[in-house]
């Protein structure tokens, strides 16, 4: 069945869409349950690797994609559909219940990238590029690259094809954050072949035992992200 179909009739048991004759949902974890079709069980992601995991990633993280989706700064229409009537409060109780859930992360994915390009992605990834004005990564995601709470994500335990996917939305414009954008700003100066290396790289790194998100940001981070703004205090 197409994802639009799917996402039709899981709309019909979230708030805003229930059916008559069905008894009203009253458990976040029930009306989470269309978010599992394509993130699967318990938001722990599926074998395909386009739709990612968001179990366990911070909570001001999720509510950002989801209003993102809302409001237009993302596109994918059956994530609009979903959330396209559903008010902040309904989306920061969605987003907590994903976040507070913790699970084991699975091996990463064997690369086909050559050691080459294995070795610029890292360079890139824990260094940056102070010539083109590129930051470490970890100066954003923190220092196991887990994610820095409230609202900065992971970059490990994701495939490939979902971190290119997300460079190339920002390189094309099709995807967006919360002015100012700073990973808007990062990317353009990324090449293809920069892209290629960084998403192979993470990609290929096993996930710390017990990793979470980081406890906030140890140094002030290198560009104004209006995404981690708006969730402080």
């Amino acid at each position: 069945m197409h994802l639009r179909a799917v996402a039709l009739l899981l709309c019909l048991s979230i708030p805003g869409f229930t059916q008559a004759q069905e008894p009203p949902l009253d458990s976040i974890a029930q009306r989470a349950k269309p978010c599992t079709v394509c993130h699967g069980e318990q938001g722990r992601a599926t074998p395909e690797g386009y739709f990612p995991r968001i179990a366990g990633k911070p909570a001001g993280y999720l509510f950002n994609q989801l209003t993102g989706f809302r409001d237009g700064r993302r596109f994918f229409p059956e994530m609009t559909f979903l959330v396209e009537r559903q008010q902040d409060d309904y989306l920061r109780a969605l987003a907590q219940y994903f976040a507070d859930i913790t699970l084991p992360y699975p091996k990463p994915i064997q690369t086909q990238a050559s050691e080459s390009a294995l070795q610029q992605g890292r360079d890139l990834v824990l260094n940056g590029d102070p010539k083109r004005s590129i930051p470490s990564c970890q100066a954003c995601h923190g220092e196991q690259l887990m994610g820095v709470l409230p609202a900065t994500p992971a970059l490990l335990g994701l495939s490939p094809d979902y971190l290119i996917a997300q460079l190339g939305g920002w390189q094309n414009g099709t995807r967006h954050a919360l002015a100012p954008d700073c990973m808007a700003t990062i990317v353009h100066e990324l090449t293809a072949a920069d892209i290629h290396a960084v998403t192979a790289w993470l990609a290929s790194q096993e996930v710390p035992e017990n990793a979470h998100p980081q406890e906030g940001f140890k140094t002030e981070p290198p560009a104004r992200c209006g995404s981690i703004e708006v969730t402080r205090p």
